[in-house]
């Protein structure tokens, strides 16, 4: 059964007096020049709809007149979620992939807009729009975060795609609120990564943690937005190729950080993948950044929990690439940070048992949330440090 309809458009405040608001979800904060004036909600699926919202089923197909639906309908599906409310239910999508024309597209006044996406019952998906990832590998049945975009053709297309082959892609609900009329991101912090650093769900309350994840609690977020594209596995050459660094250099721009830590994966053996290949992909990187006019940071992984010697020193210097992402620092110009010696001071200082405890249970390479805190801590003290301001 399709879905009544509620009014598209909720019309917020008018224009303030004053000359700047800041407005987000969450920690994410932009100034801007004039209020936030659009505000859409839609609740997907074949369900009950939420109060406030705009009903969206998968038969619902995009028309200039309704200004919202679905590209190609015939590749979407009603499924039942898990949750409540607008997660009770949700829509999968049957043809996916950034580059797919199976988007659900709303016509938007161009400017810069924040989206907030709830998932369904999916095991790991990521969200697209614009052709590029937005939002990496989301997890968990009703997995909510958001994103800032830029609107500059009138109109925004967004999908549900693959974080992992073989899984459903489903989106229950979307939320889409207008920050400015200029088509610019705030700035950014973008980060490269892998399991180390990248996001777990719910991005408040997960068990294990990525430092990349915690590090909005030590940024100025009336300065700046973060944004982590890392994924657990990632190697350089993935990471460069497969997507995430396209979608950094879609957006980054003079007055944005690039932070990338990468090597773990590289360094083991079945991705192979060269110390001096690594080297290479990630100056590559370092280099395309650069050339945005965006600062580069190098960062170096953190060792294992168990990296003490007799004397119940932490030291894991010569682990995954780290002497070819210090030296490329050095010959590209580059701001480091020496997480991995940084770390193994901190790791000294508390001993070896505080230190395992800030690991998942039975894993010395992962840490949990308040190891993924303190790496995030270490993070920001050293950008400061070296006179990065947002820190």
């Amino acid at each position: 059964m399709m879905k009544w309809t509620t009014s598209l458009r909720i019309m917020l405040c008018t224009v303030l007096a004053t000359s700047l608001i800041a407005v987000g979800f969450g920690s994410d904060r932009v100034d801007v020049a004039e209020a936030a004036s659009d505000h859409y909600k839609f609740d997907f699926g074949a369900g009950a709809v939420a109060n406030g919202y705009t009903g969206v089923s998968a038969s619902t197909a995009y028309t200039a007149a309704r200004g919202y639906g679905f590209n190609t309908p015939a590749n979407m599906k009603n499924v039942s979620a898990s949750g409540s409310g607008v997660a009770s239910d949700a829509v999968q999508f049957l043809k996916f992939g950034t580059k797919s024309d199976n988007t659900f597209n709303v016509d938007l006044p161009n400017g810069l807009y924040e989206v907030k996406v709830t998932l369904g019952n999916t095991a790991r998906a990521s969200v697209a729009a614009e052709g590029v990832y937005q939002i990496m590998n989301m997890t968990g049945n009703g997995a909510t975060d958001q994103f800032q975009i830029p609107v500059t053709d009138g109109q925004l297309n967004l999908l549900v795609t693959e974080g992992k082959a073989g899984t459903a892609f489903t989106l229950s609900a979307l939320e889409i609120r207008k920050l400015s009329n200029q088509p610019v991101t705030n700035r950014t912090i973008y980060i490269g990564g892998d399991s180390t650093v990248c996001n777990y769900y719910p991005l408040g309350s997960s068990v294990q943690g990525g430092w990349g994840q915690l590090l909005p609690t030590y940024v100025n977020n009336t300065t700046f937005q973060v944004r982590n594209m890392a994924t657990s596995g990632q190697i350089a050459r993935g990471f460069r190729d497969d997507g995430q660094m396209e979608a950094i250099l879609k957006y980054i721009k003079p007055g944005d950080y690039f932070i990338l830590q990468l090597g773990i994966n590289d360094s083991n053996a079945k991705n192979n993948t060269t110390e001096a290949q690594f080297k290479e992909i990630m100056r590559d990187m370092v280099r395309q950044a650069k050339n945005k006019g965006a600062t580069v940071i190098l960062s170096t992984p953190q060792g294992r929990a168990t990296d003490f010697n007799s004397a119940n020193v932490h030291q894991a210097e010569n682990r995954w690439y780290n002497a070819s992402t210090r030296a490329l620092a050095q010959e590209e110009g580059v701001t480091l940070v020496d997480l991995n010696k940084l770390s193994s001071a901190y790791f000294t200082s508390i001993g070896p048992a505080a230190t395992l405890a800030l690991y998942m249970n039975g894993d010395s390479l992962h840490p949990n949330r308040q190891g993924a805190s303190q790496l995030a801590r270490i993070v920001a003290a050293d950008l400061k440090r070296q006179g990065l301001n947002g820190f």
